[in-house]
Parts: C-alpha cells; sequence; structure tokens
C-alpha cells in the first residue's frame, strides 16, 4: 500500500481492495454508497470519525476531506492495510473451493471494528436484513446526536424507552449487554485477549448472545481471526464443499468472509 497527500485527500495505492467487496458483504453497517463521478463512493464512520472515501480505479482510493494524521491512526489499521490479503488468498487458493471465492471477492478486506459497536450491531442482526440492521442502526445514531452511543450513555435506556428503534425482541438484548457492559460485569477489552473458547463463554452471558453472534464479535470487534461465525450460508457451504471439515487455516475467519460473499451472491 502507497499513499500521497494532495490537497485535503489522501490518494491511496492498494492491492487486493475493493470497496464495493469490503464495505457491502455484511460485516458492518454504517456505511452507505453514493452516487459520484467516480467507480464508487461510500460515506461512514468509525469511532465517529466521518469518512467518504472513492474507489477511482482498480487499485486506486480518494480518502477526502482527511488529514494525514487521522488515516494513519484510523483508517491504516481500521482497512487493515497492515495484512499481506495477496499472501492470505494465496494460502486460502490451495482449497479449490476458496480458490473460486476469492476470485470472485478478491477485494474483501477486514474491518477492525470497534468491539462495542460490534455486539450492539449483531444483536440487531439477528433475524434481520442488511437493510432493515442499517436501519436500525441509523435510528440508534440519530438519537444520539449522530454519533454510535457507549454503554454508559444508553445506561438509562430500558427495553421499553428503545422502541424507537422499532428493533422488537432484540430490544431486551440490547438492554442486557449495556447493562453489563456499563456495569462492569462484561469487560470486552479483556475478552478480547482471553483465549477463544473462555471469550466465546464471557460473550455469550449476554441475553441473545449465541453461537453466530460471539463468532461475530470476535472476528469483527475484535480481529480473532481464528474464530468462524456459521449462519446458513457457510452451513450450506460446510455441509456441500467440506462434509469431513473446514482446513485449519491460520486465519480461517477471513477465509470465511470470501466464502460468505461468495455463496450469498451466486448460489
Amino acid at each position: 500500500m502507497d499513499y500521497s497527500v494532495k490537497n485535503n485527500n489522501i490518494i491511496v495505492s492498494a492491492e487486493d481492495f475493493s470497496l464495493d467487496d469490503t464495505l457491502d458483504c455484511g460485516q458492518a453497517f454504517r456505511w452507505k454508497k453514493i452516487p459520484t463521478d467516480f467507480q464508487c463512493t461510500y460515506t461512514g464512520k468509525f469511532l465517529n470519525t466521518p469518512l467518504t472515501i472513492s474507489q477511482t480505479g482498480e487499485k486506486q482510493f480518494i480518502f477526502h476531506d482527511t488529514t494525514e494524521e487521522d488515516f494513519l491512526n484510523i483508517w491504516y489499521d481500521y482497512f487493515d492495510f497492515g495484512t499481506d490479503y495477496g499472501e492470505l488468498k494465496r494460502t486460502f487458493s490451495e482449497d479449490e473451493t476458496l480458490k473460486k471465492a476469492c476470485s470472485y471477492a478478491g477485494g474483501i478486506r477486514l474491518l477492525k471494528q470497534d468491539s462495542w459497536e460490534c455486539l450492539i450491531s449483531f444483536i440487531i442482526s439477528q433475524n434481520n436484513n442488511i437493510p432493515r440492521i442499517k436501519g436500525i442502526i441509523e435510528r440508534l445514531c440519530n438519537h444520539y446526536d449522530g454519533i454510535f452511543p457507549t454503554a454508559e450513555m444508553l445506561s438509562g435506556e430500558t427495553p421499553e424507552t428503545l422502541d424507537y428503534l422499532r428493533s422488537g425482541f432484540r430490544a431486551k438484548y440490547i438492554y442486557d449487554a449495556v447493562q453489563k457492559v456499563s456495569g462492569g460485569n462484561i469487560n470486552l477489552k479483556e475478552i478480547s485477549a482471553m483465549p477463544l473458547d473462555t471469550a466465546r463463554q464471557e460473550l455469550r452471558k449476554i441475553k441473545g448472545v449465541g453461537a453466530k453472534v460471539s463468532e461475530c464479535v470476535l472476528l469483527f470487534g475484535m480481529y480473532r481471526t481464528e474464530a468462524f461465525p456459521v449462519d446458513v450460508w457457510i452451513k450450506r457451504v460446510l455441509e456441500t464443499y467440506y462434509p469431513n471439515g473446514f482446513p485449519e487455516f491460520q486465519h480461517k475467519g477471513i477465509a470465511q468472509q470470501y466464502l460468505f460473499h461468495y455463496v450469498r451472491n451466486l448460489e
């Protein structure tokens, strides 16, 4: 990855990266595609820092109105520019099914998200579709003046006062997560450093957090790339292509992202 500063923009040249593949593959829900003259443009936020980013060619990107300091301290890590995805894909492509998945959406990168925002987002995602998930999260942020509220900010809410979200049964799960995190019973930073099985058990102490949600939080919110979320799509992949078990890749959670996007769009 190379970059240069031009006026108020950061111009980036990066291999193995596509905005459509990365920002529209179901791992984050605060990004919105907007019409521009570029190949594609998205606007969104991470830790309440806004960003508009455009893809201008196969390997060319513009981080609009961004300081070099923010690019290096926030966005370089968020978009995982320090990881060699070309090498990861070469390793994954030793498997025939993963080779096809990597070829289909080779621009996917794992976003290094905030663990709290990720936890609430994937609690909301249960039995839900992406447009509705985005709508609930947007209503939550709008209620708190455009920022994603911390557990402490939400600590005065109840399932009833969360009616404005129109999140249905998920409101009581959000409430439980808020109470456990704001009250100190769940420490997400400590969980992120625990052995994987222990971390899973701790996350599942939150009501509504089962196997899939805990794996998503570990993978997307804590960058535990050995975590492997299984939903209906991945279950179908495992049954069809891996009846004897999934290959033991070091970063199998990233491999899962290529498979998920591939099967969801082609089958």
